[in-house]
Order: structure tokens, then C-alpha cells, then sequence
């Protein structure tokens, strides 16, 4: 089937090179043309394991190709929708810019019997908003929603664990006889033949899907970190907590990780979107909590920065910390929203001598937060150190680094397991003092 990809950032040049590896002839369209040229050599723009090899086998048997050319759209069969939808910078509200200049660009392109399926994470009502104009070329706009974890997103494309489908070209009590989703189910051949669930759900319930799925992982998340604000008052172990309630099926063990928080280009700027949009819905107080949620996050990034003050007697000043992590979670370069850069950026402002190390986001870091200093090699890093900070729980560090080669690097015995994923015993044993979060 040919198809189009609209937008070639993190989601659409993933799904582009996705669809051609299972099969389809896929443009992908993108206004940057750095990003075009860049995905033209099979050269991903951002660090995404796998992604490069089916970029390059895509490009290299012809059925994928990328433009900045919108009419290169024409005659696909299916066109989906993945641009950015950032919060405003004058609110928590999604920015749905990028968006509509999409589907207008798109527009001039679509025939009579198109698909157009929305992907991008938008606020329920916005494919209601857009069907009018895309049903005005004799195309049919569906909604369908990603699921991505960044590090496992090719995984998670080409083998995903549901695929959902909002349509509205079906009766309410029949919506499995909408020919727009047996044309998806097409589109997901390998996946369908799988036993993968597809479920197809009216256009609103479809675009909340996504938002509720991140703001219940967020939750989630956030719980057990006000569970650990209240074990580092009487003195329990929160990594204890979680793993007796995990225990239980009804709550599983999953994401119940107490540390600095989530970060990352979806869940905080999703939470507040959502709140946004219920607010504009008259429904605020039905996430209301949602707000609370972002607070208990961005005051676990705070307690990491008090461990390691209180480590010193309250001054940090020309202390040299080693920061060890700057994306937002491993197997990613993405740092936007990152805690890790936060505690660090927090630190360098109390007067330390901060120094970041990561294996694969140094140089979106270096663009971001020049101000900090970067080594790329670990030892090096941790070199001459007084405190390490463990804020991005890479293998390098959490299973790669013992505690007894660290010493021998470093001039201090400080250590801010600020993702608790270090054996405390092991370095406690190896003469470090050891601060965890949620942990005596």
C-alpha cells in the first residue's frame, strides 16, 4: 500500500521506516529540510536503537523515501498525521499549530477515498474539529493513536501490543463495519496477523486513549514517589514498599520505581494538556489531581538536590559533583523536560562543580545547558569526584559500574541513587555513604 507520513520527528520517521519494513511504500514529509537530508542518507536525527538499519534497508530497496515536497502525498492510499503538538508557551495547553498547518498543507493532495489518520497526541475534540475539512475532499480521517517508548519504539511499531482506531464512517452500534479501519487493519498486516488487539472506537474515545493511558502511567509513578516523601519522614524503605504491593495483581510491580521522576517530550506536557482541556470542557475537577501529579514529579527532582547539599553539610560550593545521566530515561538522547539536567542545572546554581556524562545525550545537552560542563567517557568523569548523582539509570552505571572502581576514581565516598538502581549494600560495604530516594 502506498502511504504518506506527515511529519518526520521522533514519531513520523519511526512509523515511516516501520511501515516500509513490513511491506508499504512510504513518503515521509517534512518542512525541515536538514531532517529530510539527514533521513535521505539513512542517518536518524536523534539516538533511537534499530532505527538506523531500517532507515537504511527501506532506502535501499525503494520503498521509502523523504521530502519536503507536500504534493509527493498524492495517490497514497493512507496519510497519517504525526507532527508535534508542544504546550504553549503562555499555558498547559497543547499547541496545535503544527497540526492544522499539516492537514492544510495536505489538503490540496487528497482524493476521493483517502484515509487520513491522525497520530499525533491531541486534545479530545480536535478530530471533530478537523473532520469537516478533510471530509470536504471526499476523504475519511480516522484517529489513531501511538504507543511509543522511546528506546523500544520500533519494537513498539512494528509489533505493537493494540492498535486502536477512532473512525466516525460507521453506525455508533456498528463500528466495526467501517471500511476506514479494515483499510488500517490492512496497514497492519503483521501486526493483525499476530492476534493483535484492534479495537475501533468512536473519534473522541480514540484521542483519549492516549492522554489517559500517560496520565494513569504518570499516576502511577507519582504515587510511589509520595509514597517515598513519606517513607523518608518515618524512616521506611519505599523500594520494600513497592516491591510488598506489587505483590498484589491489582497493582503490579511495573512503574512503582521511586527516583527523580519522568521526564521526556510526553507525560509532563500531556498531564497538563489534558488538565487544560478538561478545564476548557467544564470538567476541570475531574483531574484535578493531574496537578498535584506534576507537583509530586518536580519535587522529586528537589529531593535529590537536598540529598547531596545535606551530603555536605548544607553548602556545595566548589564541590565537584559527577552527574551520571543527561536524557531523560536510557536508551534515548531525548532531553527535554529531563530531570537529570535539571538536578544538574539546580547544582551548578548552588556552586558546585558539576560535570555530565551520559553515552548518548551530550550534545542535545551541550546545546540545551551550556553552561554545565560534559566529559564523554564515564571514568573520566567521575575522576577527582567529591559526590556522584546517578540520575539516568543507563547500564553503564546501574549494572556496569562497581562500586569499588568508582572509588578508585574518585576523590570523595558520596553517592545520590537518585533512580534507585544501584545495590545500596554492595557500595555501602565498598565504604561509600549511600543516599537513596525513599530509603533510610
Amino acid at each position: 500500500m502506498r502511504l504518506s507520513v506527515i511529519g518526520c520527528g521522533y514519531l513520523g520517521a519511526v512509523h515511516a521506516a516501520a511501515m516500509a519494513s513490513i511491506g508499504h511504500e512510504v513518503v515521509g514529509i517534512d518542512v525541515d529540510e536538514r531532517k529530510v537530508a539527514s533521513l535521505s542518507k539513512g542517518e536518524a536525527p536523534f539516538f533511537e536503537p534499530g532505527l538506523p538499519e531500517i532507515l537504511t534497508e527501506g532506502i535501499k530497496s525503494g520503498k521509502l523515501r523523504f521530502t519536503t515536497d507536500m504534493a509527493e502525498a498524492k495517490g497514497a492510499k493512507v496519510h497519517f498525521i504525526g507532527v508535534g503538538t508542544p504546550q504553549k508557551q503562555d499555558g498547559y495547553a497543547a499547541d496545535l499549530t503544527y497540526v492544522n498547518a499539516a492537514v492544510d498543507a495536505l489538503l490540496p493532495y487528497l482524493s476521493p477515498g483517502d484515509i487520513v489518520a491522525g497520530k499525533s497526541t491531541v486534545p479530545v475534540g480536535t478530530a471533530a474539529e478537523l473532520a469537516p475539512r478533510i471530509e470536504a475532499t471526499g476523504a475519511t480521517l480516522v484517529w489513531n493513536p501511538e504507543f511509543l517508548r522511546e528506546g523500544w519504539a520500533v519494537q513498539d511499531t512494528i509489533d505493537p501490543d493494540r492498535l486502536v482506531v477512532g473512525v466516525a464512517d460507521a453506525p455508533a452500534d456498528n463500528l466495526e463495519a467501517s471500511a476506514a479501519a479494515q483499510v488500517l487493519r490492512e496497514v497492519y498486516h503483521t501486526a493483525v496477523a499476530k492476534q493483535t488487539p484492534f479495537i475501533v472506537m468512536d473519534l473522541p474515545t480514540a484521542e483519549l486513549v492516549k492522554v489517559s493511558a500517560n496520565a494513569f502511567l504518570a499516576t502511577k509513578i507519582s504515587f510511589i514517589n509520595a509514597m517515598a516523601e513519606i517513607a523518608e519522614t518515618v524512616g521506611a524503605d519505599v523500594t520494600q514498599l513497592a516491591d510488598a504491593i506489587g505483590h498484589d495483581a491489582r497493582i503490579g510491580r511495573k512503574f512503582l520505581g521511586a527516583g527523580i521522576g519522568f521526564g521526556g517530550g510526553c507525560l509532563p506536557k500531556d498531564i497538563r494538556a489534558f488538565s487544560a482541556r478538561a478545564e476548557e470542557l467544564g470538567r476541570g475537577e475531574s483531574v484535578s489531581f493531574l496537578r498535584e501529579i506534576d507537583a509530586i514529579n518536580l519535587r522529586r527532582r528537589e529531593r535529590a538536590v537536598h540529598l547531596v547539599v545535606n551530603a555536605f553539610d548544607g553548602d556545595v560550593v566548589s564541590k565537584k559533583v559527577t552527574v551520571l545521566g543527561a536524557a531523560f530515561k536510557p536508551h534515548s538522547d531525548d532531553i527535554r523536560d529531563s530531570p537529570a539536567l535539571d538536578v544538574a542545572v539546580r547544582l551548578r546554581g548552588l556552586g558546585a562543580d558539576v560535570t555530565v556524562t551520559d553515552p548518548e545525550a551530550l550534545d542535545n545537552a551541550r546545546r540545551q545547558h551550556p553552561q554545565l560542563a560534559y566529559v564523554e567517557d564515564r571514568d573520566e568523569a567521575l575522576r577527582g569526584a567529591d559526590a556522584v548523582v546517578v540520575v539516568t539509570e543507563w547500564d553503564e552505571y546501574r549494572r556496569q559500574l562497581s562500586p569499588e572502581h568508582a572509588a578508585s576514581l574518585t576523590a570523595g565516598s558520596i553517592v545520590v541513587d537518585g533512580r534507585n538502581c544501584l545495590d545500596a549494600a554492595a557500595w555501602r560495604a565498598a565504604g561509600w555513604t549511600y543516599y537513596g530516594m525513599g530509603r533510610p
